[in-house]
């Protein structure tokens, strides 16, 4: 079973800048795609970003391109979100996913972390 650890949440002024960090326990074979989602109140979970482990390819939501940045350090088997220009809007709970594809649906993938947060002060 995997395990993924999700950190570096909390609070950060408009205009910050976090960085998230996913940690699984170990890699497995039944994935080969990690991805970032977030969370807001009262809103669906969306797809923020996502990467491909096997070339480093990645997919960014329209909304955070050119603002958050996902890479990955394979021998960790972790994977990081950067974000910069923070808005308030960005505020939600982020989540980290793995699974078989760069999927916009979140019930596709098969592994999901317990979620940190992130809340942007205007």
């Amino acid at each position: 079973q995997v395990e993924l650890i999700e950190s570096g949440g909390g609070s950060a002024q408009a205009g910050g800048s976090l960085t998230l960090t996913c940690a699984a326990s170990v890699s497995a074979d039944n994935y080969n795609y990690m991805a970032w989602f977030r969370q807001a109140s009262g809103k669906e979970r969306e797809r923020v970003a996502c990467i491909f482990l096997t070339n480093g390819g990645t997919y960014y939501a329209d909304s955070v391109k050119g603002r958050f940045t996902i890479s990955q350090d394979n021998p960790k088997n972790t994977v990081y979100l950067q974000m910069s220009s923070l808005k308030a809007e960005d505020s939600a709970m982020y989540y980290c996913a793995a699974g078989r594809g760069c999927y916009g649906l979140a019930h596709l993938y098969t592994y999901w972390g317990q979620g940190t947060q992130v809340t942007v002060s205007s």
